[in-house]
């Protein structure tokens, strides 16, 4: 039986690799949906059963001829508050007047339902955007949780994995876990709800969940380098430095934000755990930090999230 598939946002990353996953298959018909058309490459705009619509996020007839005859509309937006917060509330006015009987978020993050609003406020959207589509009648929220993408861990913004060095660092106990998924791996497991006609609700997919200790051996196994783990301090040390420095009048997003993400990860507060849906799709196998490590060079795991349709294609086996 086919499905019609809704993507908004088709020229972002994230979505070139679920579209990638669905074309997979059969019966399978996929609407598109971007500002400028122009800027989805030929690859993807030549693929079979896909049509383009043009319009902008805040165009709401445009938006109602995209979700029109859709069984479910993915949101992979990515942008400031208002996009996400009330570009995705005309996404999901017109699938409740439409009659699309599922809503995909842009979610695919740690578990900001655990978090209270302003704690981490960059997820706040996030939890805008679920609150609101639980006052509709009709359509129903989808929201895929899988940790921290692999990608971004070793993202140099983040200080973590100094390339430089091959230097692991982190706050938080020593034996702290990380949860994570690769961005294909990701698109995998989301591919699979898409296809999921019962799957609605919060739905949990982590590809691997290991120490810092852990990850620093997988990378020395993987490269033959040898590296060191260091901890900088508690979880409450980093909460009161990044608040110190959040509060300061000069202070800037881009000079804390990194302390935020990972002080929520370190804090235990957002885990995605402990109970995944993994195994309700068994035909999508769960990507190591060691498998996914595999199929990136090691002089490109610092930049492995500019390009994650590289890592896609090497993360298997």
């Amino acid at each position: 039986m086919g499905i019609v598939i809704g993507i908004a946002g088709i020229t972002g990353q994230f979505a070139q690799l679920l579209t990638l996953e669905l074309v997979k298959n059969s019966g399978v018909t996929l609407r598109a949906y971007c500002r400028n058309a122009a800027k989805v490459s030929q690859s993807m705009s030549s693929t079979p059963n896909l049509e383009i619509i043009q319009g902008g996020a805040f165009d709401r007839e445009q938006v109602s001829k995209f979700v029109k005859g859709c069984d479910i509309v993915v949101c992979c937006y990515q942008g400031d508050d208002e996009l996400m917060i009330d570009g995705q509330k005309v996404l999901i006015d017109a699938c409740e007047k439409g009659k699309v009987p599922r809503y995909m978020a842009s979610d695919w993050s740690l578990d900001y339902t655990k978090l209270e609003f302003g704690q981490l406020f960059t997820k706040d959207p996030m939890k805008h955007v679920k609150a609101y589509i639980e006052t509709k009648s009709f359509v129903k929220g989808v929201h895929v949780l899988n940790g921290v993408f692999f990608e971004t861990l070793f993202n140099p913004y983040f200080g973590i994995y100094d390339s430089e060095t091959h230097t692991f660092s982190h706050w938080g106990e020593p034996g702290v876990l990380f949860e994570g998924t690769s961005y294909g791996n990701s698109a995998e497991f989301t591919s699979r709800v898409i296809l999921n006609k019962d799957a609605v609700g919060v739905q949990r997919f982590v590809g691997d969940c290991k120490s810092m200790d852990d990850i620093a051996q997988s990378f020395e196994k993987v490269y033959g380098v040898k590296t060191n783990v260091v901890v900088k301090g508690s979880a409450r040390e980093l909460c009161e430095m990044m608040w110190n420095l959040r509060n300061q009048p000069s202070s800037q997003p881009n000079e804390y934000m990194a302390m935020f993400y990972q002080h929520y990860m370190v804090n235990e507060q957002t885990y995605v755990g402990p109970y995944y849906d993994n195994l309700k799709y068994p035909d999508v196998k769960a990507v190591s930090y060691e498998v996914f490590m595999r199929g990136v060079p090691l002089d490109q795991l610092p930049a492995a999230y500019q390009n994650p349709v590289v890592s896609r294609l090497q993360d298997k086996p």
